[in-house]
């Protein structure tokens, strides 16, 4: 596996991989890899010729109060572990080399991103849809590859390469993978390794009180009332605190008072020991 550090070596790297008309698919990452990054990696590889990973721990999508310094970061394990898998060509910019001096630019997607994640964390989105911005422009692949763990980054993605016309012929798709699940429930992320021993045991209940919730409305219960239950069900497990628990409209993230006939999703964020977790889940 190549690691490129530069963007003229990414390029004349990516060139090379393309010399005989091979695909490539790309996989965004912040590093501290698990095996949910590792799923999208294999994925990449079943449907490209070869793999792109990136690392970069991004700091534009961090608030000023948020975790940028105490980001986990292990370049050389993340480094082994995309090696392990077939990746074909790291891409690890430093800051310097993502944002170099005079970087004005700023790419905002409204709506999609404006509720859940985005209203506690604003200009998150901004820095997500900025910086994979530049992801597709210096790669350039055929496709690309995210969780759909991060459900409201995938939407802001897909609508910023709608809405700029990169999905040609800059990216051909934009592939949401399944979210990879502990043997308990609970989404693999990165944020995981910060919760206690108890804590992380207390998690499991957010994922089962999903799955509860989901089953209520899909069974005709109220909205309302199905997810009031989901909320007092993680506060008495330990949660300190729900940022939010709703079901949306799959697409456009509006928020549903009833399933509708429409493809929907529920999108919990919860906080405990100090660690806010999200997760969502299909319904309908």
């Amino acid at each position: 596996m190549q690691t490129a550090t530069t963007l003229e070596a990414l390029r004349n790297s990516v060139a090379k991989l393309r010399s005989d008309g091979a695909t490539i698919g790309l996989v965004p990452t912040m590093g501290a890899l698990h095996e949910g990054h590792l799923t999208l990696v294999r994925r990449a590889r079943e449907a490209c010729d070869h793999v792109v990973a990136s690392i970069f721990v991004n700091p534009t999508q961090f608030g000023p109060n948020e975790d940028l310094d105490a980001y986990p970061r292990q370049l050389a394990e993340d480094t082994a572990m995309l090696e392990s898998e077939g990746c074909a060509l790291l891409w690890a910019p430093g800051v310097a080399e993502m944002y170099p001096d005079g970087f004005v630019t700023n790419i905002s997607v409204s709506k999609v991103s404006e509720g859940f994640c985005g209203a506690d964390r604003p200009g998150h989105f901004d820095g997500v849809a900025t910086v994979v911005c530049k992801l597709f422009n210096q790669v350039r692949p055929d496709m690309a590859f995210f969780g759909e763990k991060d459900f409201q980054q995938l939407a802001v993605i897909r609508s910023m390469a709608r809405d700029l016309d990169l999905t040609h012929p800059h990216v051909h798709a934009i592939v949401g993978v399944a979210t990879v699940r502990e043997p308990d429930g609970l989404a693999m992320s990165s944020r995981n390794r910060y919760l206690s021993e108890a804590d992380r045991a207390a998690a499991a209940t957010l994922p089962a009180a999903m799955k509860r919730a989901i089953a209520q409305i899909e069974g005709g219960a109220a909205v309302e009332a199905s997810l009031n239950e989901l909320k007092a069900a993680l506060i008495a497990a330990g949660f300190s605190s729900v940022d939010y628990a709703e079901l949306a409209d799959a697409r456009s993230l509006a928020v549903l008072g009833d399933l509708a006939g429409t493809p929907a999703r529920l999108l919990v964020a919860a906080r405990i020991g100090g660690t806010r977790l999200i997760d969502n889940m299909a319904v309908g």
